[in-house]
């Protein structure tokens, strides 16, 4: 059996997909304005 494809690690998903990876970015700034926008729980990771 080959090893499965997401092996999960808190960190790097944070530093990835986080609130501070999202702010540094002008994209990923519009995804949490598009998210609030929604009135999202959860704004990022």
């Amino acid at each position: 059996m080959p090893k499965r494809t997401y092996q999960p690690k808190k960190r790097k998903r944070a530093r990835t997909h986080g609130f501070f990876a999202r702010s540094k970015s002008k994209t990923g700034r519009r995804v949490l304005k598009n998210r609030r926008r929604k009135k999202r729980a959860k704004l990022a990771v």
